[in-house]
C-alpha cells in the first residue's frame, strides 16, 4: 500500500449469501470491530439486503455496495437492476466484471465496459474485477491479458470519472479455491493493471488509483498481501461473511 498516494479499500463481496435476518446479524456484529478503521470499509452484499445493510449502516463507516448492475437506465430487461435504482436508494459502490459474473452469466469485456460507464454516469463508484485464468497464467498471458481486460473496461472513461475507479486483481484460479496468490504475484498483477492504467491516463495518475487484491484473501495472509506496494487493499469473499476475519483484514488495511 501506499496510502500517501491512494485510499486502501477493503470490500467485503458476499455473493449470493446471506437472508435479511442473518445480514441483520452479521452487519451488527461487524460495525463494532471495524468502526475505528483507517481505510475504506465497504460491503457489498445481494439486492435483498440492501435496504436492510443500507439502515443498518447509516451514522457509521461502512459503505454499501451492489454486486452487479445493468448497462442500460431502464426497459424490458426482466430481473435486472439499473444504476440509477442503485443510486436512488443510497447505494455508493457496485462491483462489475466479477470473475462469476463473466464465467457463469456471459459478461464481456464489452459489458464490463458499458456497466461501469452507466454506473459512473449514476454516481457510483465502481469495483471493476480483472483476472486471468490458470490455463492464462500458465500460457504466460497474464500481462497480456490484465492490461487488455484493463483497458477495455476503462474505454471512454475520463481521467475526472477515474477518481471514482477501483479496480480488482483477482485471478480466476485463485477465487474461492482455498489457493491463494503469493504475495509477490499479487504485487505483479497489480503492478500489470496499474502499468495498463499509466499507459492510458498516464503514470502520475496511475499512481492514484486503488488496485485491490481478490482472491481468497483472508485473515491469515491479508497482512503480507497488503504489505506490498502495488496492493491497495482487497475483494474479500469468504472471509468477509465471518466478522471477526474480516475485521481482521480491515485492521491489517488501516496500517
Amino acid at each position: 500500500m501506499n496510502k500517501e498516494l491512494r485510499p486502501c479499500v477493503i470490500a467485503g463481496n458476499w455473493k449470493m449469501n446471506k437472508n435479511r435476518l442473518e445480514a441483520k446479524a452479521l452487519i451488527e456484529e461487524m460495525k463494532p470491530l471495524v468502526a475505528d478503521a483507517s481505510c475504506e470499509v465497504v460491503i457489498c452484499v445481494p439486492y435483498t439486503n440492501l435496504e436492510t445493510a443500507l439502515e443498518l449502516t447509516k451514522g457509521t463507516n461502512i459503505k454499501v455496495g451492489a454486486e452487479n448492475c445493468h448497462f442500460k437506465k431502464s426497459g424490458a430487461y426482466t430481473g435486472e437492476i439499473s444504476a440509477e435504482m442503485l443510486s436512488e436508494m443510497g447505494v455508493e459502490y457496485v462491483v462489475i466484471g466479477h470473475s462469476e459474473r463473466r464465467q457463469y452469466f456471459g459478461e464481456t469485456d464489452q459489458t464490463v465496459n458499458l456497466r461501469t460507464l452507466a454506473a459512473l454516469e449514476a454516481g457510483l463508484k465502481v469495483i471493476v474485477c480483472v483476472g486471468e485464468t490458470l490455463e492464462q497464467r500458465e500460457l504466460g498471458y497474464t500481462e497480456t491479458l490484465l492490461k487488455f481486460q484493463t483497458k477495455m473496461a476503462l474505454t471512454n472513461v475520463t481521467a475526472d470519472q477515474l477518481k471514482n475507479i477501483v479496480i480488482a486483481y483477482e485471478p480466476v484460479w485463485a477465487i474461492g479455491t482455498g489457493v491463494t496468490a503469493t504475495a509477490d504475484q499479487a504485487d505483479e498483477g497489480n503492478g500489470y493493471v496499474r502499468a495498463a492504467v499509466a499507459e492510458v491516463y498516464g503514470k502520475a495518475v496511475a499512481e492514484t488509483v486503488t488496485v485491490q487484491y481478490g482472491g481468497s484473501m483472508n485473515a491469515g495472509n491479508c497482512d503480507e498481501l497488503l504489505s506490498k506496494i502495488n496492493v491497495d487493499g482487497g475483494l474479500i469473499g469468504g472471509a468477509s461473511l465471518k466478522a471477526p476475519d474480516f475485521a481482521t483484514i480491515v485492521k491489517a488495511g488501516s496500517k
